[in-house]
């Protein structure tokens, strides 16, 4: 009995760090000067989240390639416009959930 009030517990709290992940993903997001260029839901200057999304759906190495691309900036992936890097005040760990946030975006 005690083992099923355990997994209860350890499920409940997995969900409740996703949320806060989420959360945490929109806050650096708007935080981080990414809304600059960026929206969720409409192309601004660079591409929607919910653009980002869609794009690298299913794309099991797109965490990684856009986290060096939010780093590094780059060109070409979304037309002429180049996308400038993170500015050196982002953390590695805040550009990671950042795009965890993005992909998540629907």
């Amino acid at each position: 009995m005690k083992t099923r009030y355990l997994i209860a517990m350890i499920a409940a709290l997995s969900v409740s760090a996703a949320a806060f992940a989420v959360d945490d993903g929109e806050a650096l997001f708007n935080k981080s000067g990414c809304t600059a260029c960026h929206t969720v839901d409409k192309k601004l200057v660079g591409p929607a989240m919910k653009e980002v999304a869609a794009k690298y759906k299913g794309d099991k190495g797109a965490q990684a390639r856009l986290e060096k691309k939010v780093r590094n900036g780059g060109s070409g992936s979304w037309g002429a416009v180049p996308m400038p890097p993170a500015q050196k005040s982002v953390s590695d760990g805040s550009i990671k959930t950042i795009v965890e946030w993005a992909l998540s975006r629907k």
